[in-house]
């Protein structure tokens, strides 16, 4: 019996999770169409599926309205993880220092938003007549409850809205969710009170304390140490894990973690996931395909069940009802002015924001949602509230974050970006391409030798490339049994050439060690150094065999450092740029600016333009020649305003020869630069190593040391 019960349930589950996916994309798409955010669409698809309208007819009654045979409502589950999934990705959006840096702004938001919905929503309360008060002797305790309902702000939705503004990282949208969170945190202490009241009849101090202590301690113990317990879980994935999906694994098993300890405390699970996501924001190892992957199927999947879920509790019906009618629109009033007023003064007074900023602080705010739901379910299930109020806080719910984005789009339009956030977000803009942003974990091979001399160059480039950011490096090293104890005193003694960097000393013992190199570089590093110091002239290599196979073959960006002198004084003050407009050479170009850390230092952008006689004979208008001028200053410039926006010293050069490999050389002769770095694009495991005639042209007669930049 309880197994074909348990068979209905699945099949039930199945099909509600069918149709709130298909409406819920259908109608975010239409609103997408229409220039509205698509949660607007997602939410209505749960209102049309809800006992308003097609809930109402015995099928789709018996189908999205029901619950298990156990009493549980496994939808509710799917939807929790929904909401749990958006909340990590808001975390891992939340950008700390820029919260920090506008504290005042969003301190100031929350308390203005959170006092005045408690003090209307309190008030309002006490008109509602007692027959839709489940024990009228109990008022004070459900005007509490009520108030504690609206001054929450529903941080799922309001984050969804922002991420379909696209104004997530804009200041406004990073203000808006702190405000948020300030204000959810309180409301979440107050509920515990007003729990606690329920429970024991009483508000004491100690009560009010514990449930205070309880929040915070769970907040900071999360953060602080949860930091220290994700970067020792990521270093070890790195390490020893090779599943291609290992960093998913680890950021939703933080995120139910957390939820749970959250949950344990009688805290929402939601809080505990957006406190994961803060703290993997801060580790910058976690690599990008592991987030863009959660968002994939956030946004594809859970999302739209998990708002679609929410605007199925909508019921329209207790609306016909002249008098609930009035209240409902009432709640959503003083829901609405208490909250957007609260806000805005907050935003204006403490916050010292203009006034549209404010007024958009408000309208973000607005946005109920998932919160009310899980506490107005908390309430009917207590005998707090009753079925209509029920109704009623779901229904301000919902259209309050439906209001939200209208609002928002309205206030928007007339707040003017300040100097310093459009720069930011220009910056942003600028360099959210930049391939070595993501690098943190360097894999450098070395052969044991007795000077350091030939590796005094890539120690250098390892030191520069530390400088600007957090950087993990392990020094590898193939041996034999024989010597593996000179190996690691080689190590030990190579290590200490990088100072202020954390360096992992590995030896492996290997009779092929290609295949040792290339198995440790794919343990999750970011960029593999290489050193080309010796050429095997009789060969058709480009390097020599090893290193020639290691970056035809190795799954990580690489880069070839080939240098023919030792010189402990050598620094990279001049490096030089070749670019054909290409994404290689501008990864290339990205590595020389991520070298320079002083003001002293400059990087010199050249593109060549190849004189083509036997066509520019036959171009008699003179097009062509004049369309790759053009076209060259167009990509020296893009590149010089790159570095300049880093502060670098950045010069664009455009030079005409026969050849651009004779152009490279004459100029790095001519100019003295200390390195020429070159991006180039390598087919990952094809039969030989083919980097092009001029790249090779220039790495074999260069007087100076040349990067090989393979970004991939």
């Amino acid at each position: 019996m309880l197994e074909a019960s348990l068979h209905n349930d699945i099949l039930i589950l199945l099909f509600q999770l069918f149709l709130l996916l298909l409406f819920a994309r259908v109608f975010g798409e239409l609103f997408q169409r229409m220039g509205q955010p698509t949660v607007v669409g997602e939410i209505l698809a749960g209102v049309v599926l809800g006992p308003s309208l097609l809930g109402a007819t015995p099928f789709f009654s018996d189908l999205m309205i029901s619950q298990s045979s156990t009493g549980t409502n496994l939808l509710e589950v799917v939807s929790l993880i929904g909401a749990m999934l958006l909340l990590l990705i808001t975390g891992l959006e939340t950008d700390l220092a820029l919260i920090k840096h506008h504290a005042r702004s969003a301190f100031g938001t929350a308390l203005g938003g959170l006092i005045l919905p408690l003090i209307f929503g309190f008030l309002f309360c006490f008109f509602i007549p007692d027959s839709l008060l489940v024990d009228p002797s109990q008022r004070t305790v459900f005007s509490l409850f009520v108030a504690t309902a609206i001054s929450v702000s529903a941080i799922p939705v309001i984050a969804k809205v922002l991420i379909d503004l696209n104004l997530i990282r804009r200041d406004i949208g990073q203000i808006t969710i702190a405000a948020g969170m300030i204000d959810d945190t309180a409301a979440w202490i107050l509920l515990s009170i007003v729990l606690g009241l329920i429970e024991v009849g009483v508000v004491t101090a100690e009560n009010a304390f514990i449930s205070v202590g309880k929040v915070l301690a769970f907040l900071s113990v999360s953060i602080i140490a949860g930091k220290w317990i994700a970067a020792k879980a990521v270093s070890f994935a790195q390490n020893s894990i090779k599943s291609r999906y290992k960093f998913l694994t680890i950021l939703i098993l933080f995120s139910f973690g957390f939820g749970a300890i959250a949950q344990s405390l009688k805290l929402e699970a939601v809080l505990g996931a957006f406190v994961a996501g803060i703290i993997f924001s801060r580790i910058p190892a976690v690599p990008k395909e592991a987030i863009e992957r959660i968002e994939s199927f956030t946004f594809g999947i859970f999302a739209p069940i998990f708002f679609a879920a929410a605007g199925l509790k909508v019921s329209l019906v207790p609306l016909l009802n002249p008098e609930l009618l009035i209240i409902g629109i009432g709640l959503i009033v003083i829901a609405t002015i208490s909250k957007v007023t609260g806000a805005y003064i907050g935003a204006r007074w403490v916050g010292r924001s203009d006034h549209w900023t404010a007024l958009s602080f408000g309208s973000g705010l607005n946005a109920r949602g998932a919160i009310q739901i899980i506490v107005a379910t908390i309430g009917l299930s207590l005998g707090i509230i009753s079925k209509e109020i029920f109704s009623l806080i779901i229904i301000m719910a919902v259209v309050t974050s439906i209001m939200a984005p209208f609002m928002l789009r309205y206030t928007l339009k007339k707040v003017k970006p300040k100097d310093e956030e459009i720069e930011r977000l220009k910056l942003e803009e600028l360099h959210k391409d930049n391939f070595m942003s993501s690098v943190h974990r360097v894999l450098l091979p070395v052969r044991k030798r007795d000077d350091f001399g030939k590796k005094i160059i890539e120690a250098k480039i390892i030191e520069r490339l530390a400088k600007n950011r957090e950087l993990e490096l392990t020094l590898l090293t193939i041996s034999t049994d024989e010597n593996k104890n000179e190996c690691i005193q080689f190590l030990e003694d190579f290590s200490k050439l990088f100072t202020n960097i954390s360096v992992t000393k590995k030896v492996v013992v290997s009779a092929k060690p290609v295949e040792s190199i290339l198995d440790e570089a794919n343990r999750s590093y970011n960029l593999i150094l290489i050193g080309a110091t010796e050429k095997d002239k009789k060969s058709q290599m480009v390097f020599n065999p090893m290193v020639d196979n290691i970056v035809r073959l190795v799954s990580c960006p690489s880069i070839v450092v080939k240098s023919g002198f030792n010189s402990d004084n050598w620094q990279p003050l001049r490096i030089l740029v070749p670019t054909n407009g290409s994404l290689a050479s501008r990864h290339a170009a990205q590595v020389a600016f991520a070298l320079v850390s002083a003001s002293n230092q400059e990087v010199h952008i050249l593109k060549v333009i190849e004189e083509k006689k036997d066509i520019y004979h036959l171009d008699v208008e003179g097009g062509i020649k004049e369309r790759q001028y053009i076209f060259a200053h167009q990509i020296t410039e893009e590149l010089k305003k790159l570095g300049e926006s880093l502060s670098i010293n950045t010069f664009s050069e455009v030079e005409v020869g026969t050849d651009t490999q004779s152009v490279i050389l004459k100029m790095a002769n001519e100019k003295n630069f200390d390195l020429i770095v070159l991006g180039t694009d390598i087919r990952p495991g094809s039969e030989n190593l083919y980097i092009g005639p001029s790249v090779e042209s220039v790495l074999n007669n260069a007087t100076c040391p040349v990067l090989v930049v393979n970004s991939q």
